[in-house]
């Protein structure tokens, strides 16, 4: 009897293929790059009050003409045509009180800035969106800087499913647009859409979905103990006939 390899693998390989593509197609397939959504949060130095006294207003709103009621310029938000995750990094520094081979000790994060890419309309409200972001920290006019609170906003980037629902979300937390990148004209391309690049910096990120049910730091907690238990003495205090009213 001929001893056939193929054969043995065979069976073993189709089953596993198999059972790959049916978690898949059970968790909706393979997350795809194109199905994302961002939200663009202005900062506070964006807002102001009215010139009449009357309900506080945006400048950002007013340039680009639409709100959707949470502070995001959606128009904007909508014209994203590309854009990353951020990424993350482990600082480390060698331990001094190790011997034998050096081992490293993590002391924090760091982060990179990213760049996102806007298509922009035949009025070019997008590029002016950021110009207008950008003079919030910097007067290019009377050379004034103004507080790092009136320029920084936030971003929420979201990886979405084949139904559109957020699978995956972070945001980017005082954040601000370092750079905007230049603009080509050509002539050769008639049918193109421009585009504008911009870059931005931002403190940290933080992840929307499992990071928000991680334990809180221990001096959190510890406050938390403390207020409950300086809330429950003040409670046991208050007469009985008091506490049933």
């Amino acid at each position: 009897m001929a001893f056939n390899l193929g054969k043995m693998v065979e069976g073993p390989s189709y089953a596993i293929l198999n059972e790959i593509l049916g978690e898949f197609r059970t968790n909706d397939g393979f997350a795809r790059p194109s199905r994302y959504e961002i939200l663009l949060l202005p900062p506070t130095g964006a807002r102001g009050t009215a010139s009449d006294g009357g309900d506080v207003t945006n400048i950002f709103t007013q340039i680009m003409g639409q709100n959707n009621g949470d502070g995001t310029v959606r128009t904007t938000s909508l014209r994203c045509e590309a854009i990353s995750f951020p990424g993350r990094n482990l600082d480390t520094t060698p331990d001094p009180n190790h011997y034998g081979p050096t081992r490293e000790v993590v002391n924090g994060y760091s982060y990179a800035p990213i760049s996102a890419t806007f298509q922009c309309s035949s009025d070019m409200k997008e590029k002016k969106y950021f110009e207008t972001w950008q003079r919030l920290a910097y007067n290019p006019q009377t050379f004034a800087m103004n507080y790092y609170d009136d320029y920084t906003g936030t971003i929420q980037i979201f990886q979405l499913d084949q139904k559109g629902n957020r699978t995956y979300g972070c945001e980017l937390v005082e954040c601000f647009p370092k750079n905007i990148g230049d603009q080509s004209l050509m002539g050769a391309q008639s049918t193109a859409v421009q585009e504008v690049t911009v870059t931005f910096s931002y403190r940290y990120w933080k992840n929307l979905t499992d990071e928000a049910s991680l334990p809180k730091p221990l001096l959190e907690r510890l406050q938390g103990v403390l207020a409950n238990q300086v809330e429950r003495k003040l409670i046991s205090r208050i007469p009985k006939v008091l506490s049933r009213l």
